[in-house]
């Protein structure tokens, strides 16, 4: 049986996503309004394609996939393949078998294209000429370029300034697809225009891109949608392609993964990967154990860290004209460090993931990005690929995970969503190694 490299028959690919909202251990707490000011909620259909809205509230377990949006899936790529990394295995000495999930390998080289090609259907299918978002390392901000490209939409990107000016290529990734991108605090809106006036090198956040996003698409309705990359349960039902395509995976070798690993921004991409095994082990029992994976700078999970994320209702993006959801929140007008991996940058995480971490049904750790760089390194030396910084951190725990195998000579099956690769990432792996070499050279 090959367990190196296991691939699905096209034939095989998901028909429907998988909705987790009625496996939840408690129902989900709905957005609401802050207690003072006018309501938020009829902003929703002002910045939402219909059926995105009605995917957003669906209480179905699963949802069909429109045929002509599976032929595009299979355009990009899907299904997926999964492997085994054996040399990694062999290089930590572990009994443990570690596997990864590709969702690099995509046209714009992250999971990302799995939400963006179906929202870019969606806003097509309406009748919108535009698409408007966020993005932070870039990765979303691409997949969006290349799915309104596809489906012959406008896009307008505003990119986190601090991943703006870091990341150049990506920027010129998503202008190759014929969008428009501004850094973001921008002179686009009115907002954008009020942060800088406070901070004219201002680093910028997913929260001030957001609501400059959102400050375009409400001044054009009928016209531009806001298209959103994480966090609202649309965004992750679009991305549960991935773990229902993993449990296949596993059960064509005979296999079950005992830990689920993936890193988590705002949470789709944990989520997409890990919600089909943790929605089956809500309904049938079972013991794996599923990890989500933050980074310690914005330390949303760490609840021993001074300034961790508190479980509360909070806005999602700076302007505060979005209702709140309840979520592991840093505050909606945290300014994030600039570390290259842009995409864990955002202030809080999505609300079904929160609610689970909460209930004890999902770990949350948080990594340091030096630690996240050197795991990606090995993971580099052993199994050849060049990760993002953002899966470079589920890379890190699945290591961990390898390592305490050793010590308790445990043979558990470690599977981890290899979200998107580095290879526009390179200066920030350079920056970081490269200062760790110069140290090491000059302590000894």
């Amino acid at each position: 049986m090959n367990e190196v490299k296991i691939l699905l028959d096209p034939e095989k690919l998901p028909n429907q996503w998988y909705n987790i909202l009625p496996d939840l251990p408690k129902p989900l707490p709905p957005p609401k309004d802050p207690d003072e000011g006018p309501s938020r909620m009829p902003i929703l259909p002002k910045i939402f394609p219909k059926e995105i809205l009605r995917q957003e509230m669906c209480s179905d377990r699963y949802v069909p996939i429109p045929d002509e949006l599976r032929e595009l899936y299979l355009y990009i790529g899907r299904p997926t393949p999964l492997y085994r990394a054996k040399r990694l295995e062999e290089y930590l000495n572990t009994p443990a078998k570690i596997y990864f999930k590709r969702e690099d390998l995509s046209p714009a080289g992250s999971h990302k294209g799995n939400t963006s090609i179906a929202q870019a259907y969606i806003a097509k299918k309406e009748g919108y000429e535009e698409l408007t978002t966020e993005t932070g390392a870039g990765q979303w901000g691409s997949a969006l370029a290349f799915a309104c490209c596809l489906n012959k939409l406008k896009c307008r990107v505003f990119m986190a300034r601090a991943s703006y000016l870091s990341k150049p290529y990506r920027r010129f990734l998503m202008e190759m697809w014929g969008a428009k991108v501004f850094p973001s605090p921008s002179d686009q809106t009115e907002f954008g225009r009020k942060m800088l006036a406070q901070d004219p090198n201002h680093p910028g956040s997913l929260g001030i891109a957001i609501s400059e996003a959102i400050e375009v698409t409400v001044g054009n309705v009928g016209k531009t949608a806001y298209s959103l990359g994480s966090v609202f349960n649309h965004v992750i039902l679009h991305q549960t392609i991935i773990g229902q395509e993993v449990l296949m995976q596993f059960e064509q070798i005979g296999q079950e993964p005992e830990v689920m690993i993936g890193c988590a921004g705002g949470g789709s991409n944990f989520s997409g990967f890990a919600y089909p095994a943790v929605g089956k082990q809500l309904r049938e029992g079972g013991n794996k154990r599923f990890i989500a994976v933050g980074a310690s700078e914005i330390p949303k999970f760490t609840r021993y860290a001074t300034n961790h994320g508190i479980y509360r209702y909070d806005f999602g993006e700076t302007s505060k004209v979005t209702p709140m959801l309840k979520m592991f929140s840093l505050g909606s007008d945290f300014i994030p460090p600039a570390i290259y991996a842009g995409g864990l940058r955002y202030h809080g995480y999505a609300p079904t993931l929160c609610l689970l971490i909460a209930e004890g049904a999902i770990e949350g750790v948080d990594y340091p990005q030096d630690y996240a760089f050197q795991a990606a390194k090995i993971f580099a030396e052993t199994e050849g690929l060049i990760a993002a910084p953002e899966t470079a951190h589920a890379i890190a725990a699945a290591i961990d995970e390898a390592r305490k195998c050793k010590k308790t000579g445990e043979k558990k099956i470690i599977a981890f969503n290899y979200s998107g690769h580095g290879l526009l990432d390179l200066q920030g792996y350079a920056d970081t190694l490269l200062k760790e070499q110069e140290a090491t050279a000059k302590a000894s």
